[in-house]
């Protein structure tokens, strides 16, 4: 099992906090494959939380995340790094 957190700048100030409320919700509710999501909004970036078994690149997770921020954040001109992947048990 891989817990990997990305983080997204670029994010409008006026919508981060919306956009992860929104994040997390259409992750738990549409990503089924994707466990123990959060998103939450620092007031700079967007970070994303998720575990999973499946991919232990982030290549995934990373595709997943860019499609829902670009459905729930426009305009966006940001970008999207890995932070960490970790081997949980």
């Amino acid at each position: 099992m891989y817990r990997i957190t990305l983080e997204c700048d670029g994010v409008p100030v006026t919508a981060g906090q919306q956009a992860a409320q929104d994040i997390t919700e259409e992750f738990r509710t549409h990503y089924h494959h994707e466990k123990n999501v959060i998103c939450w909004w620092d007031g700079k970036m967007l970070r994303l939380v998720s575990e999973n078994d499946y991919d232990p690149k982030s290549l995934n997770l990373t595709d997943e995340f860019s499609d829902v921020i670009a459905a729930y954040i426009e305009p966006f001109d940001g970008d999207i790094r890995l932070v960490s992947i970790e081997t949980i048990a």
